[in-house]
Parts: structure tokens; C-alpha cells; sequence
């Protein structure tokens, strides 16, 4: 019998973009894109479509939650049962996502695991989880500029079904691959529906005519002056907050994430589309969230501080070093490293919560980002999901202390956040994770594309150099939008 799973090396790998505009047609796609490659960070992409199963949750938007007595007693248990249903042995010197659970966890998935208030309406609502039970993968290793089929077999249990499965996976893709690449589709049909109708304010703000925002400048400012009032009072040290932006959609969505990752590549860049479902969403991440090896090895990657960059050299290596030397932005980003290390302690071994990089400056298309790295190791017995558990949202997206700062964030931003500062990505068989935080995110719904943008404020914040800073970090989608 058949090794599973079964492993097929492609002789002359496809570009990944192209290969996903081919394999788009299974439905259900999910285009985890290391579109800006890096040694480390970007060094494998994955496509993979048409999943044997499907799970999605949604908090009734009225409930409050307590994580021990809400209705949802454990969101992810049915998660972690299939998980333990299709356990796996990673094979060895391959990419780590060898088919597995992946997809979307949003933002507000945090109301089941914590008490907090009820979700705002909105008329773009996303699924608190979106995720697929993918039985194949096409991992690319960009490093040694290999690509593989890695293809499980699943759902079928006994060996003969699931080697005949997993070839004819293998045999399906390897047909797509060949047949010309489909024709990019340009076009989108016109907003579903007018703003007016929505259930919080927008207004008009400066960029492409037609983009919206929930807050004016003004309003945005007086919003960052009360969240400074609240860390003076001693209610929090740190909170991040967004205004969301809104623009109607013209391009298909394809090609607006063509447009996303050309202009403003970054190493968790993503496209994932479910099946039978009402959003889309197209990612430009450049933040790891939390990676976890099979070994048990853990790393996160918060990022905290941010400058624009410049076309002139001088200036931008002056923006950089401005970035590396500021007291606000460390302070800053300390805080969220201390806050990740005791969000990590509690499923790690003791002892093991290390900080090997502090205050590192990394460069993207358009601006520099001030990155920390923590490292762990898992505690025997604990897996992924713990690690979600724990960690889920990401501190650097919320603010210092997590729950009141979670709280603060409801009560000023109008508008729910949805799959913004959620995370995206998988949970292979073999019991390994790598997630990304869902910011440079669009979420196209209903004709209009959703992309939130903001940052941590602190007691040395300064509103307006606040409210620049988040159309620093639009710039990228902006590019994409024209």
C-alpha cells in the first residue's frame, strides 16, 4: 500500500499567481501568498481548493458571552475534534501545511472566548470563523524553488480509499495546472446597495472619489483624545483603534488582489474566498500572528510603530532611523511584547517565553514597521487551538490590558471590526500553525470593500499624527483602488 500521504514534486512549477488563477475554478480557494519573498518569513506560499468539509460559527449578534457560561461553551471544540479525527505525521523537508484546517478567525470571534458586549450591526457581517477542512495542498518552498502536490486522502479512512482519493487529487490538479490559464476577470457588478442605508455615518474623506470613511478627521481625532483620556485615568496603557474605510467596488476580485500584492507585496499576503459565501477577503499582511511548529515550537511576531515611506533616499533612510530611535514607539511596542510573553506563558513550558528580537525595523512597500519576536515552547499535550485560545485576538491589534481595551475599542469605534484584526490562515494535520494578523485587509462584500486602518495610542499619541498615520497605512490598498 501507498505511503500517505501521497507527495507528487511538479518539474517546472507554475508562478503561484497563475497557478492559483487555475485552480480558482474548485471553489472554496485559498491562496496563502508569500507575495514579498523573505528567507524566513517568505518562504513558502500555498494553494488549495474545494474543501471535503466546511465549518463556520456565528455568535448571535444580541448575546453577551462569558467564556465558562455563554451559549457557545468552546467555539473551537468541533475545530479541535476534527483535527484529532485527521491527525497526520508531518513528512519531513516539505513545506509545514500539508492539508489541515484553514481559513478565517475574525476579530469578533473574541466575544466567545471572553466576556465583552454585543457585536454593532453593520451590513457586511462575516462569520466569526470561516474554515475549510482542505485534503490537499500545492506548497511552494521559494527558497529551493520547489513545489509539491501533498494530497491526504481525507475524508476516506481505511488506506485503499484514501490513496485512491489522494491520486485522484493529485490527478485533478495536475489537469488544471495544464489547461491554459483562465482569462482574468476585469469587472464588478455595481454596490448592491447605498451607504445611506447603513447603520452607522459615513462620510467622504480625501482620496479616490467615492471612498468613505466612519469618522471625519475631526471626529477620528476627538475619538483618540478620549482613548488618551482613558490611559490618563489609568483604565488601560494602550489601545488600538481604526477608522474603516469604504469604497465601491469596480474590479473583480481577483483582479483587485492582483493589483494588492503587486503594489504592495508583503509576506502574509492572502486570498481566500469560501464557498457559497458572501465575503472575499484580500490581504496584505505583513504581521505574523502566532506559528507553531510540529516540534512545538512557537513564535509570534507583534508589530507596533510605523513611518511612511519616501521615494528620496535620504529622507526614507531618515524615516527608518527616526522609527528605530523613537521612545513613543518602543514604549509602545514593549508593552504589546509583555503582554504577548503572559499570553504565551499560559500554555508554554515554563520558563521557555524568550524575546530574541526587540525593536527591529522591517521595510514594505510603503512604510517601516517597528517588529519585536517572541519565541516558546508549547507545554505537553497542548495544541493549536490552545494556542488560539490564549492569544486569540492578537495584543498588538487590541491594547494593554487586552479586555478593557477590547471593551474601549466597542464603545469608540461606530462600526464592527469583522475580519479586520482577526487572523487568516491554517492548522495542518500534522498538528503545526502559522496565522497572520488580518491588517492591509480588504473584505469585499455586497459590492463595497471594507479596509479598516489603525494604530496603537498611547499616552505620548498624537491625534493628528494618529490620523496621518493611518492613511500612511490605506496608501498600499489606495494603490490598488486606482
Amino acid at each position: 500500500m501507498s505511503q500517505l500521504p501521497l507527495v507528487h514534486e511538479l518539474n517546472s512549477p507554475l508562478d503561484p499567481f497563475e497557478a492559483f488563477l487555475k485552480i480558482q475554478s474548485l471553489g472554496g480557494v485559498l491562496f496563502l501568498d508569500s507575495a514579498l519573498k523573505h528567507s524566513k518569513l517568505g518562504r513558502y506560499s500555498f494553494i488549495t481548493a474545494d474543501p471535503f468539509d466546511e465549518y463556520s460559527l456565528s455568535i448571535d449578534n444580541e448575546s453577551e458571552l462569558d467564556g465558562a457560561n455563554s451559549q457557545v461553551q468552546d467555539p473551537f471544540a468541533e475545530l479541535e475534534e476534527a483535527l484529532a479525527r485527521w491527525k497526520q505525521e508531518a513528512v519531513t523537508d516539505l513545506p509545514p501545511f500539508q492539508g489541515g484546517l484553514a481559513g478565517l478567525f475574525s476579530y469578533d470571534l473574541g466575544r466567545a472566548l471572553e466576556r465583552l458586549p454585543p457585536k454593532r450591526k453593520t451590513p457586511f457581517p462575516t462569520p466569526d470563523y470561516s474554515v475549510g477542512a482542505y485534503d490537499w495542498v500545492l506548497a511552494y518552498d521559494h527558497a529551493l524553488g520547489k513545489a509539491w502536490i501533498i494530497s491526504q486522502g481525507f475524508p476516506e479512512i481505511d488506506l485503499q480509499g484514501r490513496a485512491q482519493r489522494a491520486q485522484e487529487r493529485i490527478d485533478q490538479v495536475l489537469d488544471l495546472l495544464r489547461a491554459p490559464t483562465p482569462p482574468l476577470s476585469l469587472s464588478h457588478p455595481a454596490p448592491e446597495f447605498s451607504h445611506s442605508q447603513w447603520p452607522f455615518e459615513t462620510f467622504e474623506i480625501q482620496g479616490p472619489k467615492g471612498l468613505l470613511s466612519n469618522f471625519t478627521r475631526q471626529n477620528y481625532q476627538e475619538v483618540l483624545k478620549r482613548a488618551i483620556d482613558y490611559i490618563f485615568e489609568g483604565e488601560i496603557f494602550q489601545v488600538n483603534l481604526a477608522q474603516h474605510l469604504f469604497y465601491p467596488q469596480k474590479n473583480s476580485n481577483v483582479s483587485l488582489y492582483k493589483k494588492l500584492r503587486e503594489r504592495n507585496p508583503a509576506p502574509f499576503a492572502a486570498f481566500y474566498e469560501p464557498k457559497d459565501s458572501h465575503f472575499v477577503l484580500a490581504s496584505a499582511s505583513p504581521e505574523r500572528f502566532i506559528e507553531l511548529s510540529p516540534a512545538g515550537k512557537v513564535e509570534t511576531r507583534p508589530i507596533k510603530g510605523t513611518r511612511p515611506r519616501s521615494r528620496r533616499p535620504e529622507e526614507d533612510c531618515y524615516s527608518r532611523d527616526a522609527l528605530r530611535e523613537s521612545e513613543k514607539d518602543r514604549s509602545e511596542n514593549v508593552m504589546i511584547v509583555d503582554l504577548l510573553r503572559n499570553d504565551l506563558s499560559r500554555v508554554c513550558k515554563p520558563f521557555s517565553v524568550k524575546v530574541p528580537q526587540l525593536f527591529e525595523v522591517e521595510t514594505y512597500a510603503s512604510v517601516h514597521h517597528l517588529v519585536s519576536v517572541i519565541h516558546g515552547e508549547l507545554e505537553e499535550g497542548r495544541t493549536a487551538l490552545d494556542l488560539l485560545r490564549c492569544t486569540f485576538p492578537g495584543g498588538s491589534i487590541t491594547g494593554a490590558p487586552k479586555i478593557r481595551a477590547m471593551e474601549i475599542i466597542h464603545e469608540l469605534e461606530p462600526s464592527p471590526r469583522g475580519a479586520y484584526c482577526g487572523s487568516l490562515g491554517y492548522l495542518s494535520f500534522s498538528g503545526a500553525m502559522d496565522t497572520s494578523i488580518l491588517i492591509r485587509t480588504i473584505t469585499a462584500s455586497q459590492g463595497w470593500l471594507q479596509f479598516p486602518v489603525g494604530g496603537g495610542i498611547v499616552a505620548g499619541s498624537s491625534p493628528p499624527g494618529e490620523y496621518e498615520e493611518t492613511l500612511d497605512k490605506a496608501r498600499g490598498i489606495l494603490w490598488a483602488l486606482e
